[in-house]
C-alpha cells in the first residue's frame, strides 16, 4: 500500500487545545452561574462540535434550546477573544509535518470546530506547512463522524480513499475514516484512550507522531 495523503483531526491530534477549550467553557458556565468542570473532564466533552460540547457541560434541567444557544453564543464570542491561549503543538508534530512534506504526502485538516476558528487556529500554529484543504464545521457539511467532509477532501484532491491516512484521537475520527474508506490511525497522545480508538475501527495506534512516518515507510 502506498499512501499519498493524510487527513488530520485538529484538537487532540495536532494541537493540544484541552486547556483552551476547558477554560473558555468554564468561563461560560461561570457567567451563567452553572457548576464548572475539571479541565481533564473536557477530554470526554469535546470532539463532536461546539453545540454538543455546550449541551454536555450544562447541568440536567438546563439543556433546553434557549440555554444551549445563549451559552453557545457566549462561547463563540469568548473563543474568538481568547483563541490560541494555552494552546501548543504536541511534541513531535513539527518533525511529523516536516517529514510528510519531504515525502510528498499531501496534508489536509478536518475538524468539528467551527470552520472560521479552525482556519484561525491553523494560521496561528501551523502556518509553516502547506495544508491542501482545511475544513472545519460548516452549515452545509455534516459534522464527523459523517464522512461528508472527508469525501469532499478525497474528491478535491482526486486521490483514491485507500491512499489516505486519517490521523485522529477519538472514536468520531476513526468512524469517519472507516466510513470514507481511509486508513484510520489512532493518536494515543490525544484526548481519548486505546480501547475507544480500537473499538471504533483504528487499524493502527501510535504513541508518538514520528511513528506515523515510520508506518508510512513500512507500507
Amino acid at each position: 500500500m502506498s499512501f499519498k495523503a493524510i487527513v488530520f483531526d485538529l484538537d487532540g491530534t495536532l494541537l493540544n487545545t484541552l486547556y483552551e477549550l476547558g477554560n473558555i467553557t468554564n468561563l461560560v458556565l461561570e457567567q451563567y452561574r452553572f457548576p464548572t468542570h475539571e479541565i481533564n473532564a473536557y477530554r470526554f466533552f469535546v470532539g463532536e462540535g461546539v453545540e454538543n460540547l455546550i449541551r454536555r457541560v450544562l447541568p440536567e434541567g438546563y439543556k433546553d434550546k434557549k440555554t444551549v444557544n445563549d451559552c453557545l453564543s457566549l462561547f463563540l464570542k469568548l473563543y474568538n477573544k481568547h483563541l490560541g491561549e494555552n494552546v501548543s503543538l504536541y511534541d513531535g508534530i513539527t518533525t511529523l509535518l516536516d517529514g510528510l512534506t519531504k515525502a510528498g504526502i499531501k496534508l489536509s485538516i478536518l475538524s468539528n470546530k467551527p470552520h472560521d476558528l479552525t482556519v484561525k487556529n491553523v494560521g496561528q500554529f501551523l502556518s509553516n506547512w502547506n495544508f491542501e484543504i482545511i475544513l472545519g464545521q460548516k452549515q452545509k457539511i455534516p459534522k464527523k463522524p459523517d464522512p461528508a467532509g472527508a469525501i469532499e477532501i478525497i474528491n478535491r484532491l482526486n486521490i483514491d480513499p485507500s491512499a489516505f491516512i486519517y490521523l485522529g484521537d477519538t472514536a468520531v475520527d476513526m468512524k469517519t475514516a472507516v466510513s470514507a474508506g481511509m486508513f484510520p490511525i489512532g493518536a494515543l497522545w490525544g484526548f481519548r484512550d486505546k480501547q475507544e480508538l480500537e473499538n471504533s475501527g483504528a487499524k493502527a495506534l501510535v504513541k508518538h507522531p514520528v511513528e506515523v512516518l515510520n508506518f508510512i515507510k513500512m507500507h
